[in-house]
């Protein structure tokens, strides 16, 4: 590992959703204390970091994503103290907390807005983004909410629209106010003073928008701003910082992470996911997964990124699918596909963020009511999606697919009712399949997902070549086996999967071919790649090699 190397390109990060992960006091609503209780499995598992979305004060619009105090904890999550002892006990265990924090928007409970919009001359009106009616008297454009409907609401006392890219009840924060961005900074250093390893920051891609040009994302001001973050906050702190940039390519990713920029660690970019949409109706109407579309997006970030920034590797999180139900198989083959998946990740280059319940092969929520959803988004859009004359069958189809909701069920701990979540009601329902899938089933099984997870995430530690090796892709345009070589200093490790439910017969190009050791595989195999080999449902492995390559 160069010398250089930061800590973070060396660790796993483990994502929590609070509300969903562990309930300690009955009331079907996950909390700190629930987290802490489960520490020691984190630090069994291997996890560096824990990510955690939102735990600050909210009225929960949209589960947190929505704060209303930046430096207070929403009461059903617990309090400072509770979060303290959070990062005390995760640092006895070699883990650091990384906070998931919203600067693009607030609540519309946060005192700044309650006080900006008392009137037009207010001393925080400028903390928003205000607008003058249309002539009709009517929105001031016609931009859209991420949530459906108008991203403008009018305010009946002060006669003008204020601006809201998600719920109405998450105002648009107005970053060209030097003042919000100072206090933004005083609250960022307040949270880094109590001991945390840096923040995950949501829609950061968002805060620079000139919203009278249409520019909602990438805006003029966007890195102008990042640079002074970075100056004020996290620049003398040794501290990973993420940004979500759903806008993001490789070329605009080096602007975030390049190592001279002196703006932020890594992105999450999301082109790997945007690929299956539908071109009309988005996720909600998923396309098939395309695995040579798929390579050809990962090749592009692996090299994009193999000489400065730095790569996010995720399958999913608290807005994506579960990945064995997107990419894999959630059935017949869902033991095997979800340790490929876990194989295919952990060997690229970059920084693996496992989401939770991942590591057991949690799936989809069948769900088959729009009632038993709790998302805002999943709410809204399936009354837009009818207005817009599609059936209710067709959306439901899309939501079980790729609702938010798939990834917020409570975490399945045990074969007790909702998973060993809690002793009470869950605020969402638990997937039925809980009493099969789940981590006590797992703990004390070598052939497990979760076996297979701790694993990867070990081998990840000790070798050098997983963590900075140069990643070459074979196989690009093949339609069902992902084939790439991580190399270092004569090192190399060759990684092999097959997407598919069938079995596939490879004639291997002459660089794969060699006699290694086998680091991992989810089917019995031997460490010799000969001229030609078959591939069994959903296989991958990991052979490790001392030379170069034969060809």
């Amino acid at each position: 590992m160069p010398e250089n190397a930061a800590w973070w390109q060396k660790s796993t990060v483990y994502q929590i959703y609070p509300r969903s992960f562990a309930d300690s006091n009955g009331d079907g609503i996950g909390d700190i204390a629930g987290i802490v209780s489960r520490l020691d499995y984190l630090r069994d598992l291997g996890i560096d970091v824990i990510w955690l979305s939102p735990i600050f004060a909210s009225p929960m619009d949209d589960n947190g994503y929505d704060i209303s105090d930046y430096q207070d904890i929403a009461p059903e999550f617990g309090t400072l103290d509770d979060f303290d002892r959070l990062v005390a006990e995760a640092r006895k265990r070699g883990i650091g907390i990384l906070l998931d924090l919203v600067v693009n928007h607030t609540s519309d409970e946060h005192c700044w807005f309650r006080g900006a919009r008392t009137a037009r001359d207010a001393p925080l009106r400028d903390f928003y983004i205000w607008r003058d009616p249309a002539p009709d008297g009517g929105p001031p454009t016609d931009l859209k909410s991420v949530f459906g409907g108008p991203a403008w609401t009018l305010d009946p006392l002060t006669g003008q629209y204020y601006l809201h890219q998600f719920s109405r009840r998450q105002p648009d924060l107005n970053w060209d106010n030097p003042d919000l961005r100072a206090e933004i900074y005083r609250m960022m250093n307040w949270w880094q003073d109590r001991g945390i390893a840096g923040f995950r920051m949501d829609v950061i891609d968002l805060i620079g928008k000139d919203v009278d040009k249409g520019i909602t994302a990438d805006g003029p001001s966007l890195h102008d701003y990042l640079r002074e973050m970075h100056r004020s906050t996290f620049g003398g702190r040794d501290v990973l910082t993420v940004g979500e940039a759903w806008s993001a390519t490789p070329e605009s990713a080096l602007l975030y992470s390049g190592r001279d920029r002196g703006e932020l660690s890594m992105v999450f970019q999301f082109e790997h996911v945007t690929q299956q949409w539908h071109e009309t109706w988005g996720k909600w109407q998923p396309k098939p997964f395309d695995l040579v579309a798929f390579k050809r997006v990962i090749d592009r970030w692996q090299f994009g990124l193999a000489d400065d920034g730095w790569n996010s590797l995720f399958w999913g999180n608290h807005d994506l699918p579960r990945a064995v139900s997107k990419y894999g198989d959630d059935g017949q083959y869902r033991v095997e596909s979800a340790k490929m998946l876990a194989t295919v990740l952990h060997f690229l280059r970059g920084t693996p963020y496992v989401y939770q319940g991942e590591e057991i092969g949690m799936t989809n929520v069948p769900f088959q009511r729009i009632g038993q959803y709790r998302d805002i988004e999943t709410l809204n859009m399936y009354e837009e999606h009818l207005a817009a004359g599609r059936s209710a069958a067709a959306f439901m189809a899309g939501a079980r697919a790729n609702s938010r909701d798939n990834a917020r069920t409570p975490m399945q701990w045990s074969a007790e009712p909702h998973g060993g979540f809690t002793t009470g009601t869950p605020w969402i329902e638990a997937n039925p399949n809980h009493d099969r899938i789940n981590v006590a089933a797992q703990s004390d099984d070598d052939a497990s997902i979760l076996a297979c997870y701790r694993r990867l995430i070990g081998l990840r530690k000790t070798l050098p070549v997983m963590q900075t090796g140069r990643y070459a892709p074979h196989l690009s345009d093949h339609p069902a086996v992902m084939a790439y070589e991580r190399l270092l200093d004569g090192e190399r490790i060759v990684v092999l999967a097959n997407f598919t439910g069938a079995d596939v017969h490879l004639d291997l190009p002459d660089a794969l071919k060699g006699t290694g050791k086998v680091l991992i595989a989810n089917y019995p195999r031997s460490g010799d790649l000969g001229a030609a080999l078959t591939l069994a449902p959903f296989e991958a492995f990991a052979i490790a090699f001392d030379s170069k390559p034969t060809g």
